[in-house]
């Protein structure tokens, strides 16, 4: 069965600085009349909000009509004369949207939901960052080739048709079962751009036959020495290959920039005291796009693995929320966690996979690098290589590839019943279980499958 999912594309545009000009008008009175726009809807919100159409409500109080030559607010057609109605409808629905998040969110903080007792009521923001959306054939229009875009414009005075190149784009266009949505135009400081939206039909990888029997899947360990280690998990416990992903010089470009900051820190403040605003604020900037380039092609690697060993899953840990202590007092592993890609990583993977038909699912993370694949009992991992685990029988073992086994484990003892949501082994009812209380490790899946080949 087809789903639909919407993704996003990006288009360059080169646009003459006249052109350019132009643009920035445009943006700028469509974010003026955002601004008044979100103070009428939030006085008149009761009346919107119970109304057929919101939208229609809300145009009736500031548009003149033929069949409504007075509305209550005329000066929004004063000041923004013959502003495109497209446009004007666009606006609106942002800024319905807008005061319903805000009514809702105040509501929450009057009834006493709050992060902290102190916590101040949340504010009703008119000034904001808001794009125009450019609706196809009223507002935009592309030529056969998609090389041009005419888009409608303010020039100060009017609104004209100005013809602009579009310079880049990327592939989604070219699916014809893709259906291309109305593009926001994005004026920035350095570049113009079409954020252009497609609905994006996905067909679910085919799962395996007879179940979950013959199943596989792709289990990720994302870590601090390594960036990610995978492994192809099949439901019988069998692993199939593994992978280790680490872009060592990209890591190095980013780690030695961390360094510089952490060294200009000392300088500035010695070993103590209190940095200043936006402290290497370019720097920072710089490491966080070298991350997020990281996440981007560590992503796309995962699921070209997948693809290629035939898995319709992706696990990973479910790290949302966890905060990892700093390490000792003067040591470097604080800062490591600064470039710990465990959310990224995980949000690409999922976008990418997703749209191929595939799923990711999240397991219970505790426990899964702390005992062994085998079912010995917990690891000790070495001190002066924290990438290594020792078992109780003395073998030694890589401590990321031990979690990655560990959580694809888990994945499939959970979809085959052997143990409940939090990685904890199903109890036969008996107060006194003989089951052993630890958490499911690949052991698991190799004592489920015994009974059947010992009948075999």
């Amino acid at each position: 069965m087809a789903n639909s999912i919407v993704r996003t594309d990006r288009w360059g545009l080169q646009p003459t600085p006249e052109q350019r000009k132009y643009l920035r008008l445009t943006q700028n009175i469509y974010r003026q009349f955002v601004r008044g726009l979100i103070g009428v809807v939030y006085t008149h919100y009761s009346h919107i909000n119970s109304a057929e159409s919101s939208c229609a409500a809300t145009e009736k109080l500031i548009h003149k009509t033929k069949k409504n030559p007075n509305p209550k607010y005329a000066y929004f057609d004063r000041k923004f004369y013959k502003f495109p109605s497209y446009l004007r409808r666009a606006a609106i629905e942002f800024a319905i949207g807008q005061v319903s998040s805000f009514i809702t969110r105040y509501s929450s903080w009057q009834s006493g939901q709050r992060k902290r007792k102190d916590a101040l009521p949340p504010r009703l923001n008119g000034k904001t960052n808001v794009y125009a959306v450019l609706y196809k054939g009223q507002c935009i229009k592309f030529n056969d080739e998609l090389s041009e875009a005419k888009i409608k414009v303010f020039n100060g005075s009017d609104w004209i048709w100005i013809t602009v190149k579009i310079v880049s784009k990327r592939e989604r266009h070219l699916d014809s079962d893709n259906k291309q949505l109305s593009p926001t135009l994005i004026v920035g400081d350095k570049s113009v751009c079409l954020s252009v939206p497609f609905k994006v039909k996905t067909t679910p990888l085919n799962p395996p036959t007879g179940g979950t029997e013959g199943g596989k899947v792709v289990a990720i360990d994302v870590g601090i020495n390594t960036l990610a280690t995978a492994t192809i998990v099949s439901s019988d416990g069998t692993v199939t290959a593994r992978e280790f992903f680490h872009p060592a010089a990209d890591i190095d470009r980013r780690d030695k920039r961390l360094q510089s900051i952490r060294h200009k820190a000392k300088l500035t403040v010695g070993s103590g005291g209190k940095l200043p605003p936006r402290f290497c604020q370019k720097t920072y900037s710089k490491c966080h796009r070298i991350n997020k380039e990281i996440a981007q092609q560590i992503s796309l690697q995962i699921v070209n693995l997948a693809l290629i060993y035939g898995a319709n899953v992706i696990v990973f840990e479910n790290l949302k929320g966890w905060r990892p202590k700093g390490g000792r007092k003067r040591s470097n592993l604080k800062q490591k966690f600064h470039g710990w890609l465990h959310r990224w990583l995980v949000q690409l993977t999922t976008e990418k996979f997703e749209e191929l038909g595939g799923k990711v699912e999240l397991v219970y993370p505790r426990g899964t690098s702390s005992w062994a694949y085998d079912g010995s009992g917990k690891v000790k991992r070495s001190k002066t290589n924290y990438a290594n685990a020792q078992f109780t029988s003395g073998k030694q073992y890589n401590a990321d590839l031990n979690g990655s086994q560990n959580i694809g484990a888990r994945y499939w003892a959970w979809k085959r019943k052997l143990a409940h949501r939090n990685g904890r082994q199903l109890s036969d009812g008996k107060s006194s279980s003989d089951k052993r209380r630890i958490p499911v490790t690949l052991s698991t899946l190799w004592e489920s499958e015994a009974p059947h080949l010992s009948e075999g």
